[in-house]
């Protein structure tokens, strides 16, 4: 019996949802995957069945060997970290996976505790040229939550926005602790994000980031105050800088939009 180990936040997909999660997925016979933390194989097996070819990450070495030794054809391990695959891997450029010539699809259960920053890296990959389409992962239902909310609700911050900014999210399939062996201590979905070219498109990308994430550690402050958290704005004065934005200091961060924020950017990237 495979044993999850603790420090790879691992939990095992049980047999009953594998197939329900196979189906919200729905690989196609010509399609190439990506898959992060295939763990002992659950998802791995009917994914390459139904695939033309699944590359998958592991970070465990035995279970990344027990996958090898499976010997499954349209299967390639990598053992690793998939947080240290850079754009110019080789195998995340396009038409570098056998049989591939355009696009990759990715799927996986993600370990919990490292879930936003493999988001974050999915549409980094994307946006430096990687043939990412799609990626249809587990998460915490915490997380999904995040992800799919909108402006004024409790849930809406820096990863709604950021991630909301590069891709379309949405909820396909919610899970109960019993659907994983061990149980986590939280509920799960499965979330599918869309990858797609910056909307709206933004002068200075890391501006943008800085911007967001900077406002909302004041998050419960007026916009007036909560941009004196972040330098080049407070610089810039923030009273001066809304009213080219057309936006009201009186709001509070978690109002806007994420075409405002990109407004607000773009206004603080033309007074630099």
């Amino acid at each position: 019996m495979i044993r999850a180990r603790k420090q790879f936040g691992q939990h095992f997909l049980e047999p009953a949802w594998v197939e329900k999660v196979i189906r919200a997925i729905a690989p196609q016979p010509d399609e190439n995957f990506i898959e992060i933390g295939p763990g002992a194989g659950a998802l791995t097996r009917p994914l390459a069945a139904r695939a033309k070819h699944v590359l998958a990450f592991e970070i465990d070495r035995d279970l990344a060997a027990d996958l090898r030794a499976a010997a499954i054809p349209n299967l390639e391990v990598v053992e690793g970290d998939f947080l240290e695959a850079g754009s110019g891997f080789r195998v995340l450029d396009a038409g570098s996976v056998p049989g591939s010539g355009s696009s990759l699809r990715v799927a996986g259960n993600l370990p919990y505790y490292v879930a936003s920053p493999i988001l974050f890296k999915l549409v980094d990959l994307y946006s430096s040229g990687a043939p990412l389409t799609d990626a249809t992962v587990m998460l915490q239902r915490e997380v999904a939550d995040r992800l799919v909310a909108g402006p004024g609700s409790r849930e809406y911050g820096v990863l709604s926005i950021l991630i909301g900014h590069r891709a379309s999210v949405e909820i396909v399939l919610k899970l109960p602790a019993g659907a994983f062996r061990p149980p986590p201590k939280v509920l799960s979905a499965l979330v599918r994000l869309r990858f797609h070219p910056p909307d709206p498109p933004v002068h200075d990308p890391a501006l943008f980031e800085g911007l967001v994430q900077a406002v909302f550690t004041r998050r419960r402050k007026t916009l007036a105050n909560a941009l004196l958290a972040f330098a080049p704005a407070a610089a810039a004065t923030p009273a001066r800088l809304l009213a080219a934005a057309g936006i009201d200091g009186a709001r509070r961060p978690e109002t806007l939009a994420i075409a405002e924020f990109a407004r607000l950017a773009d206004c603080l990237a033309r007074s630099a």
